[in-house]
């Protein structure tokens, strides 16, 4: 009976225990709200250094670096800002469930193609993040399809012909672009740039199986 108390004893302590990789944050946004989440730490690739930096950074900081490599690719600041804002909300720190990291949320193929050491340094991430997101605006010809390259991929962008029929990254250009144009109404409905997801059908073949395509059944 004593054996099954001890055991017992140590059942709380397994079950409510937080995960090992898991890290609580608190962000401080621009608009003075406090963000709290949760975010499980990864492992990265051999070229990307994952040492976050847990010094605060002030916002005034951040924008002055903006500023500066904004400056250096001709890229207007207000959009770099905006694609912060919607990718970390100006936190250092930050990491997505994909992978993505820092203020401008570098996948870390896209760092250790700019020499990037430590993507949560501000400087290196902000560097590195405005000439990627510069070239893909440069290569697309259009800054709609150079954001949703940035969040989608320039491959899906190249496949699709335009914004990818994607509900997070027409979410993700519309919210950047309204931002920087401070046009709360900005939207993507009516855009020669967006495409529309192909209706998919289900059939089955000769053997039973389901079958997923895109060509409509005949008859």
């Amino acid at each position: 009976m004593i054996r099954w108390l001890v055991a017992l004893a140590f059942v709380p302590v397994v079950l409510f225990s937080p995960p090992a990789s898991a890290e609580v944050r608190v962000v401080r946004r621009p608009d003075g709200s406090i963000y709290v989440y949760n975010v499980r730490t990864r492992s990265l690739a051999s070229s990307v250094k994952a040492t976050p930096r847990r010094s605060a950074q002030p916002i005034e900081a951040i924008e002055a670096l903006v500023e500066r490599h904004a400056k250096q690719v001709a890229l207007e600041p207000e959009l770099v800002k905006a694609v912060i804002q919607v990718e970390s909300a100006f936190d250092p720190h930050a990491m997505s469930h994909k992978g993505a990291m820092g203020l401008m949320q570098l996948m870390p193929a896209t760092a250790a193609a700019y020499s990037v050491s430590n993507p949560y340094d501000p400087e290196q991430n902000i560097g590195a993040g405005t000439k990627y997101l510069k070239r893909l605006i440069v290569s697309l010809g259009s800054l709609e399809l150079g954001l949703a390259a940035y969040n989608a991929g320039p491959a899906a962008v190249q496949r699709f012909g335009g914004v990818p029929p994607y509900p997070e990254t027409r979410d993700y250009v519309e919210k950047v672009m309204r931002l920087y144009r401070g046009d709360t109404l900005y939207s993507l409905a009516s855009s020669n740039l967006l495409r529309p997801g192909r209706k998919t059908y289900l059939r089955r073949d000769a053997s039973g199986r389901l079958i997923m395509t895109t060509s409509p059944p005949s008859g």
